[in-house]
């Protein structure tokens, strides 16, 4: 039987460094024969979490109508996630930002969502990996409180531009994640 595993991207860039991460990561995982559903939030309707409490309350995961409705229902039957991005002023970029904190409203509406696999694929301008910790940190505080597995880090300093990432081992790092699902 097939690992189902959503993956969830944070850049609007398309021909950045985090989406050829991303690129290699989704292509080991299906020869790994893992069902990989891929959501680039940079690139839906999003709002921030209004922590209303009514998670789930109208027969969807938000009450306030937007994309996240689409990708929930993917992380409730996924035996995996894997948040992908670049570091945008020492965080998540907003977008992604968005889809995570509305992950709460499986919390909120006491959905199961616990023993999954997770996995962070995440770049940086700066040469200074503790860059990085804007995301690492909250990653592994979510992966904690959601019961989560991670299986795995891919954080990697020193890129800004298209294709900087071929100067590193980024790419091969995050495609070895698959076999960890």
């Amino acid at each position: 039987m097939s690992k189902k595993i959503v993956v969830i991207t944070g850049s609007p860039r398309k021909n950045g460094n985090s989406f050829a991460m991303t690129e290699a990561f989704v292509k080991a995982a299906e020869a790994e024969d893992c069902e990989v559903t891929r959501f680039d939030a940079a690139f839906m309707k999003l709002g921030g979490c209004h922590a209303c409490e009514t998670c789930f309350s109208k027969g969807k995961a938000c009450s306030f109508d937007d994309d996240f409705n689409k990708i929930a229902p993917y992380i409730g039957e996924a035996d995996g996630i894997v948040f992908s991005t670049p570091v945008y002023w020492y965080s998540y970029p907003a977008q992604i930002k968005c889809v995570i904190d509305k992950i709460y409203s499986f919390c909120v509406a006491g959905k199961a969502v616990a023993d999954k696999k997770c996995a962070l694929i995440a770049c940086c301008e700066e040469e200074d990996k503790t860059v990085l910790d804007g995301v690492r940190v909250p990653y592994e505080r979510t992966a904690a409180l959601l019961k989560w597995k991670s299986v795995g880090e891919v954080l990697v300093p020193g890129v800004l531009n298209p294709g900087d990432i071929d100067k590193t081992n980024g790419k091969e790092e995050a495609a070895a994640l698959a076999k960890k699902f």
